[in-house]
């Protein structure tokens, strides 16, 4: 028998500003529950989320939490006052049987050492600190929205490793689409104000989704169609029974009701990029290039063609030159030492992942159409900036909003109308799909599979780069890149590992607190010890290894059956999927303990 859910909603409300946000949702969270809340940017994915959580009363509707369930919420704008460091923002969230070590654990594996001032952080530090107070107690129930913002490809990969042997139930708000098909194995859609759910992950999703609007829009044309046989009858049937079908004239106004108060899908974005004159054959070429700050090399010995008609893919942690290395392919920075020449007739669009470019004092209109006007030059013809906006779904009366008051998808999908608006051959895509809905992402998609130009995209989006480039650049230790063919899961094939991430700065050692004089704490010879991270590694790597190899053991049981492949072939393809896996898992973990292990006895003498 199913345990009860540890949360309900039932026949949730709220309406914000006189227009109904959510109009009929429910949610049941069960134990171990893996659920992705998913729908278009606006729809009220993070209202519901917050409603859940506690944090919002909605205007109609019940929430039942089950007595003695812990909910943790990643909240969008965490509160740090009061916490003199990130540690102890951290270890304010546990709970009085929870592990103390989780803490810094969480903040090491993000890429924080716990002793930051949290008056400092930047968004996307500030974010990392929230997603580990977040974790750290292991709640029941676990309510993540967005949660691999500002996370770069190696602390996306640790947190779904991490969220995937979590006991806690989770409900997950993202727009990276290989992190939902990972983790999720039921999907909860919100659109236009209501939930709908099926029990399968975000891989089933789309179809599903798709075939749901056709059946609605067939139904809307028989709706159609029985209005105008019914206006039909009432034009020339009514007239001599006009006290006898007053109940039919009721009808066709319930029908005309139900057609105007009908609430369509919301519209997809009208995306195209605007192809300048089509460039040389050679767009960039480096030669031996190097460039260097503060004596770190961020690129070294770098020689690389890219040709007209290139997908080229840049990967790697944050902090490992991506922005350096396209300034420098694009001729906006100099090398240190070697050469890098751009081809003949290249013209350039750039997609700042920072969103600096946009001032938040203009206007929506002001910046797609320079101020002073209202057109918009795209592709060498003039349209009307209002025309143009709704093909990013932008409303007419948005033309006046400030940028500053945007939502982050907002802002994103307005450099991109403006940047798509500028004619180009080389397209350059720093981070395009923050923010965006997977719906949007989708036609991002195919606009660049339709671009005949040359692209240069930088993204942690694993599923992106699989559907859109042809080469990955990643880097590798000490300012090197590797190229690779194909797309990410191609180039971790080839390597034979995903991008690792960088290691962690030297942090000053605090001041010794024993009184033997300075000459005699000066002649002994600092040692270095494993960091908190390894030794944490070192202590629970044997236990994986064990269940990695009972697994292994269990999926070669399965696979021995002779009968398996003819009675169930796609259980026979699943079951050798699995065991190859653990298999890499085991022979992985294997390594990294024995090459621990090794560390630690060469550390100890």
């Amino acid at each position: 028998m199913a345990a009860p859910p540890l949360l309900t909603l039932q026949d949730v409300a709220l309406t914000f500003g006189g227009t109904p946000l959510i109009v009929q949702a429910d949610l049941a969270i069960a134990p171990g529950e893996r659920a992705c809340l998913v729908g278009r940017n606006g729809s009220g994915k993070s209202t519901l989320l917050r409603i859940a959580a506690g944090l919002l009363e909605p205007d109609r509707g019940v929430r039942f939490l089950q007595p003695g369930t812990t909910v943790r919420y990643l909240a969008q704008e965490p509160d740090f006052s009061g916490f003199p460091s990130t540690l102890a923002f951290v270890e304010a969230g546990l709970g009085p049987g929870d592990e103390p070590y989780r803490a810094r654990y969480l903040l090491e594996s993000l890429g924080l050492t716990g002793e930051e001032d949290p008056a400092r952080l930047s968004g996307g530090e500030a974010r990392r600190a929230a997603l580990a107070q977040a974790m750290a107690p292991e709640p029941d129930i676990l309510l993540l929205d967005e949660p691999t913002n500002h996370l770069d490809l190696p602390a996306i990969e640790w947190l779904e490793a991490e969220l995937r042997a979590a006991r806690s139930a989770l409900v997950l708000i993202s727009h990276d689409r290989r992190f939902l098909e990972n983790l999720s194995r039921a999907t909860v859609w919100l659109d236009r104000g209501v939930t709908r759910r099926i029990e399968q992950g975000f891989s089933a999703f789309e179809a599903w989704r798709d075939a749901f609007f056709e059946e609605e829009e067939r139904d809307r044309h028989k709706l159609d169609r029985k209005i105008a046989a019914e206006e039909d009858w009432l034009r020339y049937g009514v007239t001599a029974r006009r006290k006898r079908n007053v109940k039919r004239l009721a009808g066709l106004h319930d029908l005309r009701r139900q057609r105007r108060e009908h609430r369509g899908p919301v519209g997809t974005v009208s995306m195209a990029s605007a192809e300048a004159e089509a460039s040389g054959t050679l767009v960039v070429e480096a030669v031996r290039a190097g460039k260097s700050y503060d004596g770190r090399a961020v690129v070294r010995d770098l020689s690389l063609r890219i040709h007209r008609g290139d997908r080229l893919g840049i990967v790697g942690p944050n902090g490992a030159g991506k922005t350096t290395l396209v300034n420098l392919l694009t001729g906006r920075l100099a090398p240190d030492e070697g050469n890098v020449r751009v081809g003949a007739n290249v013209t350039l669009n750039l997609l700042d992942q920072r969103r600096a470019a946009l001032d938040p004092e203009r206007s929506v209109a002001e910046v797609l159409t320079g101020g002073g006007s209202d057109s918009v030059a795209v592709g060498g013809q003039t349209r009307h900036v209002i025309g143009y906006m709704k093909d990013f779904l932008f409303a007419p009366e948005q033309a006046r909003t400030p940028v500053g008051v945007l939502s982050g998808g907002e802002r994103n999908r307005l450099l991109l109308a403006r940047a798509l608006a500028t004619p180009a051959n080389l397209l350059v895509l720093d981070e395009p799909t923050n923010d965006l809905d997977l719906e949007t992402l989708d036609l991002l998609q195919e606009m660049l599979t339709d671009f005949s130009g040359t692209l240069i995209l930088v993204s942690h989006d694993r599923d992106f780069l699989d559907r859109v480039v042809g080469e990955v650049l990643v880097a590798e230790a000490e300012g090197r890149w590797s190229l690779y063919a194909g797309g990410y899961s191609d180039m971790v094939a080839q390597r034979g590992r995903g991008v690792e991430a960088r290691p962690a700065e030297p942090r000053p050692a605090p001041a010794p607190k024993d009184p033997a004089p300075a000459a005699a704490r000066k002649s002994e010879p600092a040692r270095r010890r494993l960091g908190f991270n390894e030794q944490h590694e070192l202590k629970t790597l044997p236990k994986r290894i064990a269940a990695l190899e009972a697994a292994a053991v269990k999926l070669r049981a399965a696979l021995a059956d002779p009968t398996l492949y003819a009675r169930d072939p796609a259980r026979f393809e699943t079951i050798s999927r699995g065991l190859a896996t653990a298999e890499s898992d085991l022979a992985a973990a294997e390594e990294r303990w024995l090459a621990l292990e090794m560390l630690r006895e060469e550390l100890e003498g």
